[in-house]
């Protein structure tokens, strides 16, 4: 019992005190609205906000160590093999709540992974875009970030060269991009588009990257891949006939994270997702329950070392 009223079944002392802090530091709600929403007395909440500070928790954000060291960081890091987790706390939240928390996690927890001379690959999609602006404007000395999928003809405004562009600009990092679609419709024509010298020396220089910074995508018909006329949903349905569970870097993968062959490969233009297995850092983020499946796949082929994710999904990855 905690002041009175019971607390929710599975939470632990730290992880309230965390959730507390991030709560009131973080979110903004006063004492009263996070003793209402996590049916603590007010004087409990105020006693979690001095512990915080005491633990050093609390700084003009959260100290990271506070999530990297949560339960569920410890358990994935075990789990999976992972050398560093980092969990925030969703319980109760609303789906886009939860989305934009493990995003604003991971936008703090970026620039601590990174050092001079890094050569960062960064995927494409909304939490890669949402990531890069929530990232608070800082220099990391001789950073390179590379754009890893070519363009799209997407609705949405998180395009490839979106995504690397604005991350370069908050990181204050050169920003190599890729001049040419993603797709193309025929082979023939990809394969002499890649033979062009400037995109031959663009693409020589994906090939560089030590870090890479994504998030799965899903197979599923409201897959962006789809939405975004990567894919068609002829190709969708054959995929996944294949195998298909998931979407990394625009390209399907299966349970394993192995790359699904397919006749769409040879009319790409980006990274070859062999290339991006074993790196020196793979940061992944999942912010919510429909990508713990193709987050598993990835992680099991070899492209994750650091994961961003909120305790709910925590817990899903390692039950399923």
């Amino acid at each position: 019992m905690v002041g009175g009223r019971r607390r929710g079944p599975g939470r632990m002392g730290g992880d309230v005190l965390i959730e507390v802090a991030w709560l009131y530091y973080q979110d903004g709600l006063n004492q009263k609205e996070i003793a209402d929403r996590l049916g603590l007395s007010r004087a409990t909440v105020v006693n979690h906000l001095q512990e915080a500070r005491a633990q050093g928790l609390i700084r003009i954000s959260l100290a990271a160590p506070a999530f990297v060291q949560h339960r569920l960081a410890v358990a994935l890091c075990e789990r999976f093999g992972l050398r560093a987790a980092y969990v925030l706390p969703d319980e109760g939240l609303a789906e886009e709540e939860q989305f934009r928390r493990v995003v604003a996690g991971g936008a703090m927890w970026l620039p601590s992974l990174l050092g001079p001379g890094d050569r960062l690959g960064v995927a494409w999609g909304r939490t890669v875009h949402d990531l890069a602006e929530a990232v608070e404007p800082s220099r990391v000395p001789d950073l390179t970030v590379l754009q890893l999928v070519g363009s799209m003809a997407t609705p949405y405004g998180f395009t490839a060269e979106a995504c690397s562009t604005l991350l370069a600009q908050q990181l204050g990092a050169r920003c190599v991009n890729i001049f040419a679609p993603a797709i193309l419709s025929r082979p023939e024509l990809a394969e002499e588009l890649r033979a062009e010298p400037i995109l031959r020396a663009q693409l020589d220089q994906i090939g560089t990257v030590n870090k890479f910074l994504f998030s799965t995508g899903t197979a599923g018909p409201d897959s962006h891949i789809v939405l975004s006329g990567l894919a068609t949903a002829e190709d969708l349905r054959r995929n996944v006939a294949k195998g298909a569970a998931g979407v990394i870097c625009g390209r399907f993968v299966d349970e394993s994270g192995r790359a699904v062959p397919d006749v769409m490969e040879e009319r790409m233009i980006g990274v070859p997702l062999p290339r991006l297995v074993g790196l020196e850092m793979g940061i992944m983020v999942t912010p919510g329950h429909d990508k713990v499946l193709p987050s598993l796949a990835a992680i099991r082929g070899g492209y994750v070392t650091h994961l961003v994710t909120g305790a709910s999904v925590a817990e899903a990855m390692l039950s399923a």
